[in-house]
């Protein structure tokens, strides 16, 4: 039986002009899970990752805690809905960059509402797949570590993916695909037993690596 390590990107750079990066505390999460990773003993036989630039930083930021390159597939599959888009199919007008408690509450608001719309099929974000195809991707992923592997299989995504991953092994509805997304924290492990008939969830949206107390300040949502 293999384990998959089903990890998200650790902080990006919400609110900034690009997203797509880690911020300085995303990578130093990221490193530090690769030092949880080395003080467990645990390697891995394979490592993949979306084409996302913080989901490929996030692993090279691992691979610098964990101590050896872990040279990463690249499947679109994991990667991110784009939240403006869905957020676009139900407030058109642009939103201003979030700088207070309500606006961030608001952006969610907005994220949530259209997420359950595209679910749901009804709106098409602009430049994005339906969401059938969207969870196609992610659970094609899932069926590949099946088919081509037997050990620990470290996956980096972010939380739009695992989410689906994880309603797609427990059979949740799509309310509760939501929640489990917006939930998830940055740098956590979501892990899965497998053989090479199905997914079994052990653990999710854990930060074993932000256990101790230097490092409560560590754990972010972004």
């Amino acid at each position: 039986m293999g384990t998959l390590y089903l990890v998200r990107h650790g902080q990006a750079s919400f609110g900034a002009e690009n997203y797509d990066e880690l911020s300085e505390l995303g990578r130093r999460q990221s490193v530090r899970l690769g030092e949880y990773f080395r003080h467990k003993g645990i390697s891995f036989e394979a490592a993949f990752t979306g084409t996302l630039q913080r989901q490929q930083q996030t692993l090279q930021s691992i691979c610098t805690g964990l101590g050896t390159a872990l040279p990463g597939t690249q499947r679109a599959g994991l990667n991110e809905y784009d939240s403006h888009a869905v957020i676009a199919t139900v407030h058109p007008q642009p939103l201003a960059k979030p700088d207070s408690p309500e606006q961030y509450r608001n952006h969610f608001r907005l994220l949530k509402d259209g997420l359950a719309q595209w679910m749901a099929g009804v709106v098409s974000p602009r430049g994005m797949p339906s969401y059938p195809e969207f969870v196609a991707g992610v659970t094609t992923a899932l069926d590949h570590v099946r088919a081509s592997h037997s050990g620990n299989v470290l996956m980096v995504s972010s939380g739009g993916p695992i989410a689906t991953a994880v309603g797609h092994v427990l059979g949740t509805s799509a309310e509760t695909t939501i929640e489990l997304n917006l939930r998830i924290r940055n740098s956590s492990i979501t892990e899965f037993a497998f053989t090479p008939k199905r997914h079994m969830l052990v653990t999710y949206n854990t930060l074993p690596h932000l256990d101790s107390p230097e490092h409560a300040d560590w754990i972010t949502y972004a």
